[in-house]
């Protein structure tokens, strides 16, 4: 049996030290990953908890008689409140739309929990909309909100809803 050299050793500790650096790697990659899922169900959450909301609950009750295109003047006519819903609803989807645009928020989970909702609204207050920005010289009003809309129009009409795609599921 020979005996092991100061150059073997080094080698030996050279091989431990690649490893450990390997086994780091993946560990941190390992955990990177357990840290976006988190995130993402965080998220799923917070989203979530926006319908929990009493003003927006209120709101998008309010707004259902509302019909698609109504300008800004119909709807000051229908009252205060009416105008009130509208600014809940926008500045409520405005967030979840910048949240998807910066990939905070997947536009599928959008989509997924309230893309209807974004959908129909989107339709409805597209001209208010037009006009808050007209009357208000600030043409990025409620853009976060508009480009939510139609991103969730496109993807909805590119599926089936989930009432449809997924009636035979069983837990």
């Amino acid at each position: 049996m020979t005996e092991a050299t100061l150059s073997t050793w080094a080698n030996i500790a050279e091989i431990i030290g690649a490893l450990s650096i390997v086994g780091g790697i993946v560990f941190g990659l390992i955990q990177l990953r357990y840290y976006r899922i988190q995130q993402r169900d965080a998220m799923a959450t917070n989203l979530a908890q926006t319908f929990y909301s009493k003003d927006l609950a209120n709101a998008l009750a309010l707004l259902q008689e509302v019909p698609e295109g109504v300008n800004l003047d119909e709807l000051r006519a229908l009252g205060p409140e009416y105008v009130h819903a509208a600014i809940t609803v926008a500045t409520s989807f405005e967030t979840m739309g910048l949240l998807v645009f910066k990939r905070v928020a997947t536009l599928d989970m959008v989509r997924d929990l309230c893309g209807g909702i974004i959908s129909v609204q989107a339709r409805k207050l597209r001209q208010w909309l037009l006009d808050v920005r007209r009357e208000n010289e600030q043409p990025s009003w409620g853009e976060w909100f508009e480009w939510l809309g139609d991103q969730v129009e496109r993807v909805k009409s590119e599926s089936e809803p989930a009432h449809i795609k997924y009636r035979d599921w069983r837990p």
